[in-house]
């Protein structure tokens, strides 16, 4: 690539972070982007989550009539949980992944759309410019990265200059400001390692780009830390209305097989209950422990001359003093944790290294309707429970499972029609190919086509595919053919990335719906059941502001909304900005590991070489407000296993890192601890890229295919 391409671009941690769509330098973070955590909700940090759910869902009444159970923890339905615990509600949020932001949340762009290819007057036309408006503040409140670094359309003859006018009109009757055309000088000035071809582009200053799942995480988490519930693993399987007018929904908690195994080895319970801990044998083996130490303590009152034995006024005080102290010990001696060492160098020796081949992980097109890698099915997941809460009000925001969800309440008045977005990721040393995110001018049937655009933390992503899965052509793409369109079609915007940098491949599943459009509205089956369904992009952009109509809805609907008074908005962020290697240490496991109290310690202990991440920053993570019980997990949350090497073991082995942190903090054996699946969704044929120099040259040629 010629050298005069090059140009240093912000990444997002690196020197400073992105606040607010704004870049801040590190020395200007301090109660920018790093507040003070007093300040915020979820912290100081706390211990970690029960299994697979909040802490405060674990607390909840068996009995408890919810105001509100929203289905689906996407972007949509953390957006609206967000705006609901702004209330005195009990609103509980259920995902049947095995986390937050799983499905089309996880496999997108993660582009905060300005709103002018929206057809005017469509439900898209009526949220996407003012859920954009609503980022700065938002990403100012939860710190999770947010740039505005605008957007693109390129032209590149007089025709589509004319697409680009129809686009600008477009957007001015959408209410998009400051929109404007700019020629080709400018237009290289802006970005020079644009394709020659290129003489025009539709300017929008005001687009902007997340990490969209940790944009969800974000709003969960605030959501969670202002008194929402949230359960993950739960699986809707059937929804009823009793005679009292409240919803039953019916849900089954899954867990994953390894998990499910390890638990049943040991004699835990097997849907992760720390209550159920207390086996037959434990609470003999405790009750055994106790008798001799209520001898030991009346003994030592005898001794003292406080308890006369031969009194029979005292043998009221010994039955009691028995009763205590074995009840204190049944109940207060830990349950059965982790076996064997704590120290992270004797767990990373026991981790099963990472899985970066073969097709035991693949997700299918059902599993990404219902949460893709962390699905029940790819994760060979064990139904332990069968639970059932009732509820007032229902909110399905399923994504592609929405219609399905709207079955069970007899609804057919929509289906969903799925569309597949493939993306390859390309190493952080290619993101200063393209600040803005930058479009061709978009097909009148897959819409706004291919991308390319450097990501908030540097890398450089290219695609989507448009794959309607009704079409049998395109839904039974090859590995390659997904390949050489998307390299191909991104030559096109930009010749001069290196194939070869390839990381990563993603697929996220759109859910367009039979309607051609945004379906955000009571059912008619059901005033008290509110659809938001059908939202493919721009969801992201309009999540914000979907959230405050369904406010709208629920309060026409005749929900009572008093107001959260200890509502607090602010969130921490769980990574810190770093320069370089300044004040980090590096080495083998067990150089410079704490025992996971030494802050300053964890502070300083490199996880994630590629990445820069640290123990600190994997333990911030595990203490906040969501479960969290895998690796992958953590990698959402911290980047740990996503730079160059993508967590090989021969490398830095991250990955075991991960895993001990999480079995440490969670008091669990590593066999507990969930790893990363493979292939999941990738069109790449194994995880480590980097030293697979066949694989590399292949992706070059379809390139230039």
């Amino acid at each position: 690539m010629p050298p005069k391409f090059y140009r240093k671009l912000n990444q997002h941690g690196v020197n400073g972070a992105y606040y607010g769509g704004t870049w801040v330098d590190l020395e200007d973070c301090a109660e920018t982007f790093q507040p003070d955590p007093s300040k915020c909700s979820g912290c100081p940090t706390r211990a970690t989550c029960p299994r697979s759910q909040s802490r405060n869902a674990s607390t909840a009444p068996k009995n408890m009539v919810y105001d509100i159970v929203i289905i689906g923890a996407g972007c949509i339905g953390t957006s609206i949980a967000r705006e609901l615990s702004r209330y005195e509600l009990k609103t509980l949020l259920v995902e049947s992944a095995d986390d937050v932001s799983q499905g089309a949340t996880k496999g997108n762009s993660g582009i905060v759309h300005a709103g002018y290819d929206d057809k005017p007057g469509s439900v898209r036309a009526k949220f996407c410019w003012p859920g954009n408006q609503m980022f700065p503040q938002l990403d100012r409140e939860l710190r999770f990265g947010y740039q505005k670094n605008g957007s693109l359309v390129v032209a590149t003859n007089t025709k589509e200059l004319d697409v680009l006018d129809e686009l600008m009109e477009r957007g001015k009757t959408n209410g998009v400001k400051n929109l404007r055309i700019v020629q080709k000088k400018e237009l290289f000035e802006m970005e020079p390692a644009l394709n020659p071809n290129c003489i025009a582009a539709l300017y929008a200053p005001d687009a902007g780009n997340v990490i969209p799942y940790e944009f969800a995480i974000a709003l969960a988490e605030n959501a969670v830390d202002n008194g929402v519930e949230l359960r993950i693993r739960r699986e809707v399987t059937a929804i009823a209305k009793g005679e009292d007018g409240c919803f039953e929904v019916v849900m089954r908690h899954w867990e994953p097989k390894d998990y499910v195994d390890a638990r049943k080895k040991m004699g835990k319970s097997i849907d992760g209950t720390e209550t159920k801990e207390l086996s037959l044998l434990s609470l003999v083996m405790r009750l055994c422990i106790s008798f001799p130490a209520s001898i030991a303590v009346m003994e030592g009152l005898i001794r003292f001359g406080l308890l006369e034995p031969s009194s029979k006024d005292n043998t009221k005080m010994i039955m009691t003093i028995i009763a205590f102290v074995s009840t204190a010990l049944v109940l207060f001696l830990p349950g059965a944790k982790r076996r064997g060492s704590s120290a992270l160098k004797d767990i990373v020796a026991k981790c099963p290294p990472p899985v970066g081949s073969g097709d035991d992980g693949k997700v299918t097109l059902q599993d990404m309707f219902q949460g893709g890698s962390g699905s029940k099915n790819v994760q060979h997941g064990v139904v332990v429970a069968t639970e059932s809460v009732r509820a007032k009000y229902v909110i399905n925001c399923a994504g592609s499972y929405s219609d399905q969800i709207a079955r069970m309440i007899g609804d057919d008045s929509f289906y969903i029609k799925p569309r597949l977005g493939d993306y390859i990721l390309l190493n952080r040393n290619q993101g200063h190919l393209a600040h803005s995110t930058i479009f061709p001018c978009p097909d009148p049937v897959l819409g706004k086509g291919v991308l390319v655009q450097q990501t908030l933390w540097g890398n450089f992503i290219l695609g989507p595919t448009a794959r309607d899965m009704h079409d049998e052509e395109t839904r039974d793409m090859s590995n390659e053919s997904i390949q050489e369109y998307i390299l191909s079609k991104c030559k096109n915007l930009c010749p001069y990335f290196d194939a070869k940098e390839a990381i990563h491949g993603f697929c996220g599943a759109r859910s367009k719906s039979s309607r051609g459009d945004w379906i955000i509205e009571p059912s008619a089956k059901d005033a008290n059941f509110i659809h938001v369904a059908g939202i493919d992009s721009p969801g992201l952009a309009g999540s914000p502001a979907i959230s405050l109509y369904v406010v709208d809805l629920l309060q026409k609907a005749g929900l009572k909304m008093p107001p959260n008074v200890n509502f607090n908005p602010n969130r921490a962020p769980i990574i810190t900005p770093k320069v370089g290697l300044r004040g980090l240490k590096m080495g083998p496991p067990g150089k410079n590991d704490s025992d996971g109290k030494d802050e300053a310690a964890m502070a300083k202990n490199v996880i994630c070489k590629c990445e820069k991440v640290t123990e600190l920053e994997v333990v911030r993570a595990l203490r906040r407000s969501l479960p969290i019980d895998s690796t992958q997990g953590i990698r959402k949350r911290t980047r740990a296993g996503m730079g160059h090497c993508q967590g090989d073991a021969e490398n830095y082995d991250c990955e075991c890192r991960v895993r001990a942190i999480i079995s440490r903090e969670n008091e669990v054996t590593v066999d507990e601890v969930g790893g990363r699946p493979w292939p999941a969704t990738s069109t790449l044929s194994q995880r480590w890229v980097y030293k697979d120099e066949a694989q590399k040259e292949g992706l070059e040629k379809r390139m230039n295919n």
